[in-house]
């Protein structure tokens, strides 16, 4: 799960670095969508990345369901304060995960249906600058998009430092260091994706 998570964080910030086009020009973000639909290296990493995708998540269903029944309930008491001393977060990643695959879904269904799907079974692709500004005029869209930024935030900021700890790359010199990093990434990731649909509600952008 670890190597499938770190894949999905280069990921996120290859996503943020395309998405900042829009803050710039209609032009400039029109070529680079063009690129991503079609460039032929882009295309064999589409299903590479939905393979990555669901072997995270079914690895984090599996390790959830260990967790669940490695242990009696009446014996669970006895251990209360590791994920205390770990964070909320770490306690509720699972449930992190729900949030972002429903909102990854919603994303998938507003975007991708719409221009890189409609690529492969050979429809008409939307514009994509218009179909940006008009989801992210709704004010509804836009906070349900900058809640799944958040909850994007808290599940990246404790699976960062976690990934690399259970590849081995973790000390009691590096795991601070690490943790740091880990907020730094996660804070550019939720300011990064948020300022987008924040820019196009504001008529900054569009």
């Amino acid at each position: 799960m670890s190597l499938s998570g770190l894949f999905l964080l280069i990921f996120l910030a290859l996503h943020l670095a395309l998405n900042f086009a829009a803050l710039f020009s209609r032009e400039l973000y029109e070529s680079v969508c063009e690129f991503m639909d079609t460039n032929l290296l882009v295309q064999i990493m589409v299903p590479v990345l939905a393979a990555g995708f669901i072997i995270h998540i079914l690895f984090s269903m599996f390790v959830e369901f260990k967790n669940w029944t490695a242990r009696p309930r009446a014996i669970a008491y006895r251990v209360p304060n590791k994920s205390k001393a770990l964070g909320w977060e770490s306690k509720y990643m699972f449930v992190l995960g729900v949030i972002i695959v429903g909102f990854l879904v919603l994303h998938l269904v507003n975007f991708w249906a719409k221009m890189q799907l409609q690529h492969f079974i050979g429809g008409e692709p939307e514009n994509a600058y218009d179909l940006l500004i008009a989801l992210f005029k709704n004010p509804y869209y836009c906070a349900a998009y900058i809640v799944w930024f958040a909850a994007l935030y808290f599940h990246v900021s404790h699976g960062f430092w976690s990934a690399f700890q259970s590849i081995g790359v973790s000390n009691s010199k590096w795991l601070p260091r690490l943790q740091f990093l880990a907020k730094i990434y996660a804070a550019v990731i939720f300011l990064g994706f948020s300022a987008v649909p924040l820019c196009v509600l504001s008529g900054l952008c569009g």
